[in-house]
């Protein structure tokens, strides 16, 4: 038996986990973590990370970003491994994880799906032969009208996957319209679209001369993230200290 602790257990995705956890006889939610409750879960919500003392063997974090640094510093001191979904960590907080991992597990990951943890892995192949060939690197996504960050944390891991192929040498362009040039030759262009209920959609594009090629990817339910975070949780349980990410669970499964 795997025994989760939700944080975020209130938001959409927070709510999902707990509807696929509780079909899963393999798992069991012992504890949420929400500043908002109304008591209608069937375990017990604490409105703060340090008020939890329910033992647990791994946290699932979809919360907000202003919450991640009492998260990491409870998982380092509780020696409980973490799940940490949240997008839009500021730089600062990013050196936070890298160092909490030092110290207990942590799989961070921006997006949870098996399908865009593979394109992780196809964008290089693909980018080691079109870009060295002259393609033109673009990235477009598109999220529901919820959504705060931007360009959304998917979006980038993409574009880093294919630019750590090329020793980070290429430049991201997130805004075009504050300066009129050409593109160059090393950057990756990013935009974001947000509206509707759109759950989550990617789209590569290798542009090159007289062809197109586009890799696309889209989520159209969030149960897609939720199911990887929970076969994540499972396999950090009893995980030695490390950063983690979603190839490991997936080389595991093999």
């Amino acid at each position: 038996m795997y025994n989760i602790i939700m944080h975020g257990c209130n938001g959409k995705m927070g709510q999902v986990i707990s509807g696929l956890i509780a079909n899963d006889e393999e798992v069991c939610m012992v504890a949420g973590i929400d500043a908002w409750d109304d008591g209608h879960n069937p375990y017990p919500v604490f409105k703060s990370i340090n008020e939890c003392n329910v033992e647990a063997d791994a946290i699932i974090d979809f919360s907000t970003a202003a919450a991640v640094d009492g998260l990491l510093d409870y998982c380092v001191e509780r020696q409980i491994p973490c799940v940490l979904c949240t997008t839009g960590l500021s730089e600062e907080q990013l050196e936070k994880v890298g160092e909490a991992s030092k110290k207990v597990a942590i799989l961070k990951s921006a997006n949870m799906s098996l399908g865009i943890n593979l394109l992780l892995k196809l964008l290089k192949d693909a980018a080691a032969v079109l870009a060295n060939a002259g393609f033109d690197i673009e990235i477009v996504e598109k999220h529901h009208n919820l959504k705060v960050d931007a360009p959304s944390g998917t979006a980038l891991a993409l574009a880093d996957s294919i630019n750590e192929e090329f020793d980070n040498s290429y430049e991201y362009v997130y805004d075009r319209s504050k300066e009129r040039r050409k593109r160059s030759e090393k950057e990756i262009g990013i935009s974001a679209v947000r509206g509707g209920t759109i759950v989550g959609d990617h789209d590569v594009i290798f542009a090159g001369a007289d062809e197109v090629v586009t890799f696309s990817h889209t989520a159209y339910s969030k149960a897609i993230f939720g199911k990887g975070a929970i076969q994540a949780a499972k396999f950090l349980k009893g995980k030695p200290a490390g950063m983690y990410n979603m190839s490991h669970v997936i080389d595991a499964a093999q």
